[in-house]
């Protein structure tokens, strides 16, 4: 039995026992054992206790080896010092899932850590899987079964929930009853010693009960494996999640551009934005995203119309679809001219339609069909205040009367109001039509799903670019390096390396005297570039250490001694190979584009504005390897510097099909050498369309 097989018995087990189960009220024990019978159970339990006996009605047991029948499922809530025997003992007895409750593992320290790391290993051994440990435990509303000790089981429905934090679930858990908000799935992850966040995503993928996932995480175990999972699931279902915590861990002290400007947690808004996983801010937003997809179909575009009868709500409304990215529909004549008619001549009829403080029931049903039947209209949001005449609950039934006639567009219902507005607000819910107090909530649960739909449509089956290389020279470049004992490859160096991928780079030599400085400057030919050659030296123009624009021996000569007499003044213990001369690259617009290594996701890709200004003016985006041609084109456009390449003023447009080339053999590259840490070309000058790109100065920085 495969790995994902065996997270598929731990949501639908025939059989479980409980070790560590208890009749005394207030154990954990007792806790799981309640609701596991409370919950509607159908297999078999056997609590596991050395006092034997009975428990709630179950036949108990001194140990796993003592039933007399397989156990697809054991729970574990036993004290720590007990578990890897335990563990062990279910291997032998061919326990398939655990769920191990227990506390007192990684999060307690080294010796914890230790132990945690023998679990996965006798998981491996015996062939199981583990939930945990240091978990609340799991629960399946549609088998039905709670193996866990929350206060109560989830409602049953469609959404897929797991969290990090038990604690947030128990919260959860009490917030959804109160709503009537329910599940498919509620999974607590706890340390995530072998089943991680990718693994329940994957089985939430596969679950035909659950349509919807949502996910509250600190962190990621494996970056790739998590993409992997995500591309998996989201074109046929949304994953939402919201990621707390900043990772320490990936925020290396960085030498280059790249690095600095990686802030830590901007993999993970990589990660999701290329893996179509929306991120929510806070958990409040999330649900709301939630509550709307459950009862709604997704909207087809992002054209949105306003019915309200008051101004300033419909206004409030409007501003808020605009910054959240949704568009005001633009009604079809036939539309305004039916409203005309309909509606008193003091009614605005377009969009938003104001049907005025004296509006009806009767008033809000045509409003509503009106605009439902708008070929222009993607999605429809009722605004609703309680005014004197207001029918408030005849006129939530018109809105549900209205979905039902017309289910194929999301619609939406803003009550705005308190205790008037509790039993309509009953009435909505009931009848599907998901209904919020306030205009920006709902107009952002409606733009997450518009944008979902888009992420969505995005991840087609295009294809990772291969670009033909020389990876042997790359090979043998890095050997070198590393036989000199540096992680900083020279000037010359790391040119050698981009030219091996066939990126456009300024032609660069090494020279070690002022003479072969003479003689490479005439092979390369005037102007030319001088830099010091130095893997100590990062920023070569802080120290005089570089001069442009030479264009006869003389001037090679003198400041080739000036650089080196430099170099040696400010900077007396730096390691100097020489002089890197260059030939000097035609101007064009100054980009940067880099790498850094995240700890999580690995190589992330930066684009941008270049030159000495990057880290002023940080116009720049990111991206992680390996990428698409999409991947390319868009981190290109998402910065200002993407929009002044397309021609702005009268300028004509620059090479992008070049240096998206150039971006996506860079990809390339750091993804085929992982000991690649660190590159930066800056600047990079882009040129007029189908006139290419250069490199002019690269720098790479290699690992252990």
């Amino acid at each position: 039995m495969d790995r994902q097989a065996r997270i598929d018995v731990l949501f639908n087990p025939r059989s479980i026992a409980v070790i560590g189960a208890s009749s005394t009220r207030g154990k954990l024990g007792n806790d799981v054992m309640r609701n596991l019978i409370d919950s509607g159970y159908q297999g078999r339990i056997y609590p596991i206790n050395p006092n034997a006996g009975e428990i709630l009605g179950q036949k108990a047991f001194r140990s796993i080896e003592e039933v007399p029948a397989d156990v697809d499922v054991a729970v574990i809530v036993i004290p720590a010092k007990f578990v890897l025997k335990t563990v062990e003992d279910c291997g032998k007895k061919g326990v398939k899932a655990l769920v191990i409750i227990t506390a007192g593992f990684k999060e307690s320290g080294k010796e914890g850590e230790k132990v945690e790391k023998k679990l996965v290993e006798l998981a491996e051994k015996y062939e199981m899987v583990i939930q945990g440990p240091n978990c609340l435990g799991i629960t399946n509303t549609a088998a039905p079964y709670n193996a866990s000790f929350s206060a109560g089981t989830p409602g049953k429905g469609t959404i897929a929930f797991a969290s990090q934090s038990g604690a947030l679930m128990t919260g959860i858990l009490d917030w959804s009853l109160m709503e009537k908000i329910g599940f498919s799935k509620f999974v607590s992850l706890g340390n995530k010693a072998h089943l991680d966040e990718a693994d329940f995503i994957e089985a939430f993928g596969r679950d035909p009960n659950s349509t919807f996932l949502l996910l509250y995480i600190e962190s990621v175990v494996d970056g790739k494996k998590f993409m992997e999972a995500c591309k998996k699931v989201i074109p046929h279902k949304p994953i939402f999640i919201v990621k707390s915590g900043v990772s320490v861990a990936g925020a290396r002290a960085a030498s280059s551009h790249t690095g600095s400007l990686a802030g830590s947690d901007m993999a993970y808004d990589v990660a999701f934005k290329q893996s179509g996983v929306r991120r929510a801010q806070d958990m409040a937003s999330l649900f709301d995203v939630a509550s709307v997809f459950d009862d709604m179909n997704l909207p087809t575009g992002k054209r949105v119309a306003i019915i309200t009868n008051a101004g300033g709500p419909g206004i409030l409304t409007t501003d808020a679809c605009e910054e959240g990215g949704l568009e005001i529909a633009q009604f079809t004549s036939e539309t305004t001219e039916f409203l005309k008619s309909n509606l008193p001549s003091a009614a605005s009829v377009n969009n938003p339609i104001d049907a005025l403080g004296t509006a009806l029931p009767e008033d809000y049903e045509l409003c509503i069909e009106a605009a439902l039947k708008d070929q222009n209209v993607d999605s429809v949001l009722v605004l609703l205040t309680p005014q004197a005449m207001t029918k408030v609950t005849d006129t939530a039934k018109v809105i549900v009367d209205a979905h039902k006639k017309n289910p194929d567009k999301p619609l939406l219902a803003v009550f705005m109001g308190g205790n008037s507005m509790v039993y309509p607000r009953i009435v909505l819910t009931t009848g599907g039509i998901p209904v919020f107090d306030f205009p920006e909530r709902a107009v952002h649960a409606l733009s997450e799903l518009y944008k979902y739909t888009v992420s969505r449509d995005r991840l087609k089956d295009e294809k990772i670019p291969k670009f033909k290389v020389d990876m042997k020279k790359v090979e043998r470049i890095i050997a070198e390096v590393r036989k000199d004992k540096r992680s900083v490859l020279l000037g010359n160096e790391a040119h050698a390396i981009a030219e091996a991928y066939d990126i456009p780079v300024a032609r660069i030599r090494l020279a070690t005297t002022a003479e072969e400085a003479k003689s490479l400057a005439e092979e390369l030919g005037y102007p030319i570039v001088l830099k010091i050659s130095s893997p100590d030296i990062i920023h070569k123009s802080d120290i005089g250490g570089i001069v442009v624009g030479l264009k006869t021996p003389e001037e090679i000569e003198i400041h080739f001694n000036e650089i080196l007499d430099n170099a040696t003044k400010h900077m007396p213990e730096a390691k100097i190979y020489g002089v890197d001369v260059q030939e000097m690259a035609e101007k064009g617009k100054e980009l940067i584009i880099g790498c850094s290594r995240d700890v999580q996701f690995g190589p992330l890709i930066m684009f941008g504005t270049g030159g000495i200004y990057v880290n002023f003016l940080k116009d720049i985006s990111f991206r992680l390897a390996p990428m698409t041609r999409t991947d390319a084109s868009e981190l290109i456009m998402e910065t200002k510097m993407g929009k002044l390449l397309s021609g702005v003023r009268g300028e004509a447009p620059s090479d992008i099909n070049a240096i998206q080339d150039t971006i996506l053999k860079i990809s390339q590259l750091v993804t085929d050498f992982e000991e690649i840490v660190e590159l930066d070309i800056n600047p990079a000058f882009g040129y007029e369309n189908g006139k290419g790109v250069s490199a002019v100065d690269v720098k790479i920085t290699i690992g252990e």
